[in-house]
């Protein structure tokens, strides 16, 4: 069995739990789910789902805890979910939605799962609210669902971590966002009028970058032995291509 460094960890693994992530949480069968829990509005759903690990909070800790998205359509969107169940609930019903999803998509590996586990277990959760409660919250017992749960909330200590590092250089969310994207991201994630050129911020989201990886890869350092890190980086890796393709 081969060996790698934390940082070589990083790079090999997590883009590909990104992705998964994404995957899930775009999925049309994730919209499907939530319309039969009560929520019309996929993005209601999203917000009030993914962010209900926060608790009964205002939509501004909601921004807060996200970044990148505009403010007003994470309150529209807050309150228009939590309206429909309350946080708590949506959260329950979005790791419904994040379960039967995995078991429809995910090969089991229950080794992957104790890998990633103990990843999730060694992160300091300091400054990331949104990978603490998801973290906090149950995990489902069986395999495929557990893992995507897993794989959810070693997405959210990426994102999470990646915003320390963006707010760290001095980026706003919409300039950490036009930095290295075009003004179509922007649109996506709600922000609206005139966009500034913010090409030549391009440096400090690298930075951003590095601090991130730097990050990640300290978690890694805790967590799992050379070996294990290469064992868990080629687990990630063969879980998303059968998620991907």
């Amino acid at each position: 069995m081969g060996e790698l460094s934390a940082i070589e960890t990083v790079r090999a693994a997590d883009k590909v739990i990104h992705d998964v992530g994404a995957k899930w949480m775009l999925d049309q069968e994730t919209w499907e789910h939530g319309k039969r829990n009560g929520f019309d509005n996929p993005f209601a759903h999203y917000f009030a789902g993914r962010c209900g690990v926060l608790g009964d909070v205002d939509a501004d800790v909601v921004y807060a805890a996200l970044g990148w998205f505009a403010p007003g359509v994470v309150r529209a969107m807050w309150e228009e979910g939590v309206a429909i169940a309350g946080p708590k609930e949506a959260a329950r019903r979005y790791a419904l939605a994040c379960a039967d999803w995995g078991r429809a998509h995910v090969p089991d590996d229950p080794r992957l799962c104790e890998l990633a586990e103990r990843v999730v277990d060694a992160a300091e959760a300091s400054g990331l609210p949104l990978f603490a409660g998801w973290r906090a919250h149950p995990l489902p017992e069986d395999g495929p669902a557990r893992l995507t749960h897993v794989l959810h909330v070693l997405r959210e200590l990426r994102g999470g971590l990646h915003l320390v590092g963006t707010t760290a250089v001095g980026l706003a969310p919409l300039e950490a966002v036009l930095a290295v994207n075009p003004p179509e991201r922007a649109q996506f994630l709600g922000w609206q009028g005139e966009f500034p050129d913010c090409g030549h911020l391009r440096p400090r989201w690298e930075e951003a970058e590095e601090i991130t990886d730097r990050l990640s890869a300290a978690v890694y350092e805790r967590a799992l032995s050379p070996a294990e890190r290469a064992e868990f980086a080629d687990l990630v890796v063969k879980t998303g291509k059968a998620v991907l393709g």
